[in-house]
């Protein structure tokens, strides 16, 4: 019990550290821009925390091996690997919790369960190192993490998802083109590799602005062009700098769309004011 607990802190702590628990804050911020009641609220929340944990363990437990050859995150990574049967147990018991808090409080939070849990599983498992389908699997993760934090007849929220959708693709599309060479070197076949980085980059672009279009035509024509900006900006040659430059404006993108959401008592409202 101690070496899951222990194994489940590590997770949390050296995402949240690398910011890569995005998703978790897109739920909530789109339950806040929705008004759902407190409670509905918390009890979603939480389940999103849980489901994060679910999907960044598995990707740590089947990344081990690679981890540890590559010299990331040292200490967490050899207790990962001298326990193994606890990260299954705590991989088998999230999963059985989520179900549970699903079954009781709302049966429509079991998509996010399955489209969330499973396709991290898969990625993981393979499609990470499969051309095309990483990209895929990422843009279809960024829309189903986030669903615990929508109900499933709430229109709003699920046309708020297919944005979340075609920005987790412009991600990922940068991610793969930034471990492009590493990724090769260790006989990985990804998009990076198949495309190239600067291919990927431009295709990151095209994504960016499918989004910018999406925005224009679902959410408002402002906030496509909020968009479009991040969608010209120069990718240069530091990656990762160009990738934190790209999130910083889509997330103030993505805030100021929810705000328009919650002033404006959701799409109706923002279609009224295009």
């Amino acid at each position: 019990m101690f070496a899951a607990l222990k194994i489940l802190t590590d997770v949390l702590v050296y995402r949240l550290r690398r910011l890569e628990m995005a998703n978790l804050i897109a739920a909530v911020a789109i339950m806040l821009a929705l008004r759902l009641p407190w409670v509905e609220v918390g009890v979603r929340s939480a389940f999103a925390l849980l489901l994060n944990l679910l999907a960044y363990l598995t990707n740590d437990y089947y990344d081990v091996e690679r981890d540890l050859a590559g010299g990331r995150d040292q200490k967490k990574t050899r207790f990962l690997a001298e326990h193994r049967p606890a990260a299954l147990g705590a991989q088998l018991g999230l999963a059985v919790m989520l179900a549970a808090i699903a079954l009781v409080h709302d049966l429509g939070l079991l998509f996010a369960l399955v489209g969330g849990a499973g396709l991290c599983w898969l990625y993981s498992a393979k499609l990470k190192r499969t051309a095309y389908f990483d990209v895929l699997a990422m843009a279809l993760w960024g829309a189903t993490m986030p669903l615990a934090g929508v109900p499933l007849g709430n229109s709003t929220g699920l046309w708020l998802l297919g944005e979340l959708a075609l920005f987790s693709a412009a991600f990922e599309l940068i991610q793969v083109a930034r471990d492009s060479d590493e990724d090769r070197a260790a006989g990985i076949v990804t998009t990076g590799v198949t495309l190239g980085a600067r291919r990927c980059l431009l295709a990151s672009r095209v994504a960016m602005v499918l989004a910018a279009l999406y925005a224009i035509g679902v959410l408002h024509r402002f906030l496509g062009i909020g968009v479009l900006v991040a969608a010209l900006l120069p990718p240069g040659d530091d990656i990762p700098r160009y990738w934190n430059r790209v999130r910083l404006t889509l997330g103030i993108v993505w805030l100021a769309t929810l705000a328009w959401v919650a002033t404006m008592g959701g799409l109706a409202g923002l279609a009224s004011l295009g």
